[in-house]
């Protein structure tokens, strides 16, 4: 009979999960995730096979505490604004999250077309929200939307690693800046 878990999965996982928000996906070992829980490394392993299994689960975790920023977004006046200013907001209010997510080296190199399915759960919803509020196409809104992540991603990225900071003012005005001479040359030049 295998020895009852100490610990449920979702114990374990928070634990794991608070480790990486607080000293990154780096810090997350099975002996530090052991010591946060108050014992040793072994109960970890009576739940999960092992530390790539735990990480599975962390990231799974990470992808759960976006996926509220997104959602919050959504539900925004201009839905794809909010979706920009979450994603900005998440690097700034969890940037281990942040930097897990979005700024791990991938095992292959997607094109601009492909990465935004690949990284964003959430994609296919977001692209609509485009489109019915601006009335674009879909090849317009795609267009629009790999600009703005670009530019989106580039600010978030400065608020992960501390590079700069910005208030929300400063960035709703820069998100607003770029989009709306985006989309009026999108429209005017239908490119």
């Amino acid at each position: 009979m295998p020895p009852k878990a100490k610990f449920t999965k979702e114990e374990i996982t928070e634990a794991a999960l608070n480790i990486v928000q607080t000293n990154g996906f780096e810090a997350l070992t099975a002996r530090e995730l052991g010591t946060r829980l108050g014992s040793s490394a072994r109960p970890i392993f009576t739940v999960f096979k092992n530390m790539g299994e735990v990480q599975q689960a962390v990231i799974q975790s990470a992808k759960t505490v976006y996926k509220e920023y997104v959602n919050k977004g959504l539900k925004e006046e201009h839905p794809f604004k909010g979706v920009g200013t979450q994603y900005i907001l998440f690097s700034v209010n969890e940037p281990k999250l942040f930097q897990l997510l979005f700024m791990t080296e991938q095992s292959q190199k997607p094109d601009l077309s492909g990465v935004l399915p690949l990284i964003e759960e959430s994609y296919e919803e977001i692209l609509l929200s485009l489109q019915d509020e601006y009335e674009i196409n879909e090849h317009l809104a795609e267009k629009l939307y790999h600009h703005l992540w670009i530019y989106t991603h580039g600010i978030a990225t400065l608020c992960a690693t501390k590079m700069c900071c910005f208030t929300g003012v400063e960035i709703s005005s820069m998100i607003t800046e770029v989009f709306m001479s985006l989309l009026k040359n999108i429209k005017e030049c239908g490119i």
